[in-house]
């Protein structure tokens, strides 16, 4: 198998009135293309910080990231939405969908952004995947919570990407809809082959992934192959 992603000696910094914070250092990992892999630890631990650098919206202090075969730091702020744009798809805690849009505008929007002639068309077939297929022209308000998670989902798989990378997917669910929306993107990611990247602090929900990396102070306190 590729790698799709390899993380080499990170370090992240930032600066406060009080000194500076070390939040990341010499954090070094890679992922084969299909693998699925959750980052986990105490809040303030740098997962958050972990994935918005490994997904390209944020540049580290020193080391290297090449992601889908692409060396992300020399790339300039276009030159990474593009590359995010065409290869990498997002699940947010909070949905971030656009309010003024109906699920079905929400999910095609990456593929319009693509150029995709059957952006609509595309958008309806996920939303039907994800059970939404009668709630399509509905706007974000209009929807539950579990609901706008499942047209999150369906936007994320909408630009069939290399990888996923979800931050806390199931935080601002209750726990059956959230283990219905789990279920419901590890049964994507399978048909679809990406690889899945989980920040959670639910050792249950890490435990459904194939490995698991406990960082603790910034540092990687221990990277293992989960039994399944």
């Amino acid at each position: 198998m590729s790698k799709i992603l390899n993380v080499s000696q990170l370090r992240k910094t930032y600066n406060s009135g009080s000194g500076s914070l070390t939040v990341l250092d010499d954090i070094s990992f890679s992922l084969e293309a299909g693998e699925t892999f959750a980052i986990v630890g105490p809040s303030g631990s740098g997962k958050t910080t972990l994935l918005g650098l490994c997904a390209g919206l944020d540049r580290p202090d020193s080391g290297h990231i090449e992601l889908c075969g692409v060396e992300i730091d020399t790339l300039d702020e276009d030159e990474r939405a593009l590359l995010r744009n065409r290869k990498v798809g997002f699940i947010f805690q909070d949905f971030q969908l656009l309010p003024t849009l109906t699920a079905l505008e929400n999910v095609a929007v990456p593929l319009e952004l693509q150029g995709a002639k059957n952006a609509s068309i595309q958008a309806k077939t996920l939303l039907n995947k994800v059970g939404l297929g009668e709630r399509i022209h509905h706007y974000p308000s209009q929807l539950s919570g579990g609901e706008q998670q499942r047209v999150a989902l369906a936007r994320a798989f909408s630009n069939t990407p290399e990888i996923l990378f979800a931050d806390e997917p199931t935080g601002e669910l209750d726990e059956e809809t959230g283990q219905r929306i789990i279920e419901l993107l590890f049964d994507l990611n399978k048909e679809a082959g990406t690889t899945l990247v989980i920040i959670t602090h639910d050792m249950d929900l890490a435990r459904k992934t194939q490995r698991i990396l406990r960082l603790k102070g910034g540092k990687i306190l221990m990277d293992e192959k989960v039994m399944v």
